[in-house]
């Protein structure tokens, strides 16, 4: 049966697209969006109670959002007068806020289909309204059919496949909520599914389903994978001749020529985000401090508490604090003395989602009391025992120079329309001078969990389609893929693409064009390198943004978890990386009194950075029954376009404005 809690029955709130126009009955109305096919492991089930009431939220169409990869490349682009001359939070309000007509007409349209004035409530920014219907009134505003839609593991949403809309409204509304069923995390099996869970000291038991199925989950594809047997300190190698074997901070220096010391850390920021029940100890920090940063000995991150999170020491295992001691252990070893900010994202009841930080970083992108999908995102206050009862926390920080985040989503479990809602988001932060960085995945061409896609749409571990990852294929993220040391190597000798264990995530967009930045790297690309492969494995119109676009290594990293020595591998490792390469870059430009790097693809990809960077040739990214994509001279979707080199971006960013 469906609750009627906001838990419960949401369908996909705040997915897909969807789009009004005012005139009162059906005439003139058509589709506006439908899907052929569900999520993963998600079927029909019944048809809910009419009399049900659930809180519906719709997103206004934003003025000159149309523009926002225009004004991104003039402050983003090496070769433009205004680089770096970053906007403020109140330019970007008063820009993309919602025209006084498509306010006008969305609550027209709504009044004369029988939904009160005053039963609408305007968002404070005006680019939500909200208001209380029943699946009654919502089945005849829309035109559709909603009906309970049940996971394998039990979880039931409320949604419908496809509705219509005034075509007078089709281009003054982004969202609709509840309308198509998405599904932010495609749940992990009952267990975790990697060799972690010999190591799990406490169980799961206990744990909400709320969290089970958040983007933290211990059960998610996106923790870092395990290569056993573990190391002690007694026989841990660390020295630069066994790089192929143990990569340590000092492996990564010698990579990729990090040799700055930060000297403007009062001025600077770096945040790696992580979501609960994913936590730090802080005896797992103090141990790899000890073998690997001694003038670290019991530092700690300033936690910047988000919607309840806490790094929690409940449960407590692999599962639990793998991928925050990976993140932070090197994101803050690489950058000291530079003091990290510990994005802890929701708290030990229902979890968090993206939408959760983006409500944080930016007061515009927040609905009502949190706004979100219930089924998908934290809900705050959250009345439960151990809940977070404080409002939820909406424009709470000013965004860090970097925010490095190591969990991502299937692409084709959401709707285009919540997808393109939420890359802009990120785009506005490049707007602000942010950089955000996103692991590109670690199943090569497939989908987490190995899941790949039918022409229909259908999900399976058989299909020969690749799935791209999210939010890796946003073109206003920067997408980080996975290299590895050769077995035998020296640490001086080039790396490939990582195969072992993971693979480097990577592939072309389902939803999003091909940026501009990306256009002539895309074009070598397919002119030299065309990949073996039809239009039913990937999209290969040439028109879609591609991805990653840059990379790190991502193989045998020593990490210290549950107070003793790990070997991990994946996307989650060469992320933070990344983020501290970049972090370094800004402190030597804000040492001199220029701003930070900001939004820094249109600049990776221009010809005077191109040997900044260490082209990665060798290597495949499989998945899907196929060798994937093969890393090549130039970008290729497996590796971008290729390492860093720090002391060599550090001079030509320090000589742009």
């Amino acid at each position: 049966m469906v609750s009627l809690s906001l838990r419960s029955f949401l369908a996909g709130i705040f997915l897909s697209g969807l789009i009004f126009g005012y005139s009162n009955a059906s005439e003139n109305r058509r589709v506006f969006e439908k899907r052929d096919s569900l999520p993963f492991n998600w079927v029909k089930s019944h048809k809910p109670d009419p009399s049900l009431v659930f809180p519906v939220r719709i997103g206004l169409k934003q003025e000159n959002i149309d523009k926002l990869e225009t004004f991104l490349n003039e402050i983003s682009h090496p070769e433009s007068s205004r680089y770096g001359q970053h906007w403020t939070p109140d330019q970007i309000a008063e820009t993309f806020a919602p025209t006084a007509e498509t306010i006008d007409r969305v609550h027209k349209w709504l009044t004369s289909s029988g939904i009160a004035a005053d039963r609408v409530i305007k968002g404070k920014n005006k680019a939500w309204v909200k208001f209380n219907a029943t699946v009654k009134e919502m089945e005849k505003l829309l035109d559709c059919e909603y009906m309970v839609y049940r996971h394998g593991s039990g979880t039931e949403h409320i949604a419908s496949t496809s509705y219509s809309l005034p075509e007078n409204l089709h281009s003054h509304i982004d969202l609709i909520t509840p309308t198509l069923l998405i599904s932010h995390a495609e749940f992990g099996s009952s267990e975790p599914t990697h060799q972690a869970l010999a190591l799990r000291d406490v169980s799961m038991d206990g744990l909400s389903s709320d969290l089970l199925r958040s983007l933290g989950s211990p059960t998610s594809d996106d923790l870092p994978k395990l290569k056993g047997p573990l190391l002690t300190p007694i026989g841990l190698k660390t020295d630069l001749d066994t790089c192929d074997v143990n990569i340590t901070p000092d492996c990564i220096r010698a990579l990729y020529n990090i040799k700055h010391k930060p000297i403007a850390t009062d001025k600077n920021t770096f945040g790696i985000v992580e979501y609960t029940p994913q936590a730090i100890l802080q005896t797992d920090l103090n141990l790899f401090f000890q073998n690997f940063s001694t003038t670290q000995a019991l530092k700690t991150p300033n936690l910047v508490s988000i919607d309840g999170g806490i790094p929690q020491n409940i449960s407590q295992g692999f599962n639990f604090n793998g991928e925050s001691s990976l993140d932070l252990q090197y994101g803050m070893t690489l950058t000291n003395p530079q003091p990290v900010q510990l994005y802890q994202v929701g708290d030990l009841v229902e979890g968090a989602s993206f939408n959760n930080l983006l409500d944080a970083l930016d007061a515009s992108f927040c609905t009502f009391e949190g706004g979100d999908d219930p089924n998908e995102d934290g809900i705050y206050p959250d009345p439960l025992p151990g809940g977070f009862n404080q409002p939820e926390s909406c424009g709470i920080v000013t965004p860090a120079n970097v925010i490095s985040t190591s969990f991502s989503m299937n692409e084709a479990d959401a709707t285009p329309a919540y997808l393109t809602r939420q890359c802009n988001e990120y785009g506005k932060l490049g707007l602000l001078g942010t950089t955000i960085l996103y692991s590109s995945g670690d199943r090569g061409v497939a989908g987490r969990n190995n899941i790949c896609i039918f022409p229909n749409g259908t999900r399976s571990t058989h299909a020969p389609g690749f799935l791209p990852s999210f939010p890796g294929t946003c073109p206003f993220i920067t997408s980080v893929g996975a290299t590895q040391v050769n077995p035998g190597a020296k640490v001086t000798d080039p790396e490939s693409a990582c195969e072992q264990v993971i693979f480097s995530g990577g592939g072309f967009s389902n939803v999003f064009a091909v940026p501009d930045y990306q256009k002539a790297a895309q074009a070598e690309f397919f002119a030299r390198h065309n990949p073996p492969y039809n239009s039913t494995q990937y999209n290969n119109s040439r028109a879609v943004r591609g991805y990653p676009d840059v990379s790190a290594n991502g193989a045998n990293y020593v990490i210290a978890v549950n107070g003793r020595f790990s070997l991990v591998f994946g996307t989650s490792a060469s992320t933070p990386v990344v983020g501290s390469i970049i972090t370094l870059v800004n402190d030597a430009r804000i040492a001199i009194g220029k701003k930070p790097v900001g939004f820094i693809n249109p600049t990776i990809y221009s010809p005077l950075f191109k040997h900044a960077f260490n082209d990665i040739v060798n290597g495949t990214n499989p998945g899907c029954s196929t060798p994937g994509f093969s890393a090549v001279e130039g970008w290729d979707p497996v590796t971008g376009v290729g390492t860093p080199n720090l002391e060599k971006l550090i001079g030509l960013w320090l000589a742009l404005p």
